[in-house]
């Protein structure tokens, strides 16, 4: 393939593009090993030295990206930081 045609390719990269399917399921491997090692890394900072508190949420919305599970959990989170909030604000 010429290399004007590969640029052409990847500049329209949608459903029809012949890669789309794998590009799908790197990414979303990738997104769970980067924000699975995120949030295994804020668990283990609750026994360690560490912003637990701060990493955990990050992990969880890195992999709330591409996981309904793990955007249900970020908003259980959230849900929970939020009460917390109000009750020390009273």
């Amino acid at each position: 393939m010429p290399p004007a045609a590969v640029i052409r390719s990847l500049l329209v990269f949608n459903e029809k593009h012949p890669l789309f399917a794998t590009y799908r399921v790197a990414k979303r491997i990738a997104i769970g090993i980067v924000g699975g090692s995120v949030l295994i890394v804020g668990i283990l900072m609750i026994v360690l030295p560490g912003p637990a508190f701060v990493v955990i949420p990050v992990g969880l919305g890195i992999l709330s990206l591409e996981f309904a599970w793990a955007r249900s959990w970020l908003k259980k989170a959230r849900d929970k930081a939020a009460a917390v909030a109000r009750g020390l604000k009273n």
